[in-house]
């Protein structure tokens, strides 16, 4: 796990006993169990803040403390750029994720709005209806690809509706995310959000005048302080709410469902406590985070014994904080009855996924709903389930049966 400094060029700044060769979007192992390749950075027990020479060399946090505390202190670690390397990162500008307090905070109402505990509670039922009319479309088959017979509609159909798109347009969009969270080149990821631009700004036009009620009318036509978001805003605003909902929601439902039909006795505990679910789905929320962000040092400073200078990135990678002892008892244990825990999963402090009320929503009623129906299902015999790597970790595919 330890680099040799003398096949790396490192900053004159970092110690050589801080180099790690650490690939954040492709821990080593990752293709065959994800977050036990995280887990295993933990076991080699590595300093609790390390450089890696990879994707143009950046700090990362190993301990769930400093990565609660690191996503938090954007009055040094500021959002300007949420992903490594920097190159990659400031092409890839969202409102409001990429921007510091206080300006965040206009642009984080015009989400709030529709994101709320209230709006999303309006939402329930229609969320409800999708979940269950996607698992009567499988049910009677026995099998399915959970991935793309679910996961991969429930949430962005809900975000088309909320923003009034057409749903026949869902498979394109999917499409373009993914080159989003998982470039093949710099290149490749500037073509995708141009491709997004192209998608958004004809429907953005049509609703700046603020006639409609839909979601994206809400945002294109909100105010900022005394004036009206500009064209470029309200394109980034669309499209950090398409990617909020799409690929993080997707590949954690993945992984629940994985968890869930590898465990017959948290499916029994569920169909004997229906009420457990909304607890389960806190559990196992922290036991399975998907998402790693960057941010950048805003001036030279020393920090946990190490010394950093303004412009050096950082990765911080959700998965490593809720799977660390020091913050979570047996943190690998999925308990349904964990009476507190610790994770970075929708980020902390001002920058907290804005979505993570509806979130949590899709994923208690997709439990609920799919119980409800199949209530006992296997990964199918002799398949092998392998992951994906990136900014969001994710599997290629997961196949389960059940019995009609």
């Amino acid at each position: 796990m330890t680099s040799n400094p003398d096949l790396f060029e490192l900053p004159a700044h970092v110690d050589p006993a801080r180099l790690f060769d650490v690939d954040v979007y492709a821990p080593a192992g990752f293709e065959t169990d994800f977050h036990e390749a995280w887990y295993k950075l933990h076991e080699a027990n590595l300093p609790e803040l390390i450089w890696t020479p990879r994707h143009g060399g950046h700090w990362m946090p190993t301990r769930g403390k400093l990565i609660g505390e690191m996503f938090a202190d954007y009055t040094r670690f500021s959002n300007r750029v949420g992903a490594v390397p920097k190159e990659l990162g400031e092409l890839l500008r969202f409102i409001p994720n990429n921007i510091d307090p206080p300006q965040h905070r206009d642009y984080r109402t015009l989400l709030n709005s529709s994101l709320s505990p209230a709006a999303v509670i309006r939402l329930s039922g229609s969320i409800r209806a999708l979940a269950v009319d996607l698992i009567e479309g499988v049910r009677e088959k026995g099998r399915c690809d959970f991935k793309t017979a679910f996961a991969e509609i429930l949430p962005i159909h809900i975000f088309l509706n909320m923003m009034d798109l057409p749903l026949s347009d869902a498979r394109h969009l999917m499409s373009i995310a993914t080159r989003v969270i998982r470039p093949k080149s710099v290149d490749d990821a500037r073509d995708a959000m141009q491709a997004f631009a192209d998608y958004l700004i004809p429907w953005i036009e049509r609703r700046r005048d603020g006639s409609g009620t839909d979601f994206m009318t809400r945002l294109v036509s909100g105010r900022i302080g005394d004036r009206i978001v500009t064209r470029q805003e309200a394109i980034d605003l669309c499209v950090q709410v398409l990617l909020g909902g799409l690929d993080t929601v997707l590949n954690f439902l993945c992984f629940a469902m994985l968890f869930m039909a590898r465990h017959a006795e948290h499916r029994r505990l569920l169909l004997d406590e229906p009420g457990l679910i909304p607890q389960a789905v806190d559990e196992l929320l922290r036991r399975f985070p998907v998402l790693t962000l960057g941010r950048e040092v805003r001036f030279d400073m020393e920090y946990a014994g190490v010394i950093m200078k303004k412009g050096d990135m950082i990765a911080l990678p959700s998965p490593l904080h809720g799977i660390d002892a020091l913050v979570n008892e047996h943190p690998l244990k999925v308990d349904f009855h964990r009476s507190s825990s610790d994770h970075s999963t929708f980020g902390n402090g001002p920058h907290r996924c804005p979505g993570n009320f509806l979130a949590r929503t899709e994923l208690i009623i997709t439990f609920e709903e799919w119980l409800a129906r199949i209530p006992h299902f296997l990964v199918e015999p002799g398949a092998e389930i392998t992951y994906v790597g990136g900014v969001v970790g994710g599997m290629a595919a997961l196949p389960l049966v059940w019995q009609v």
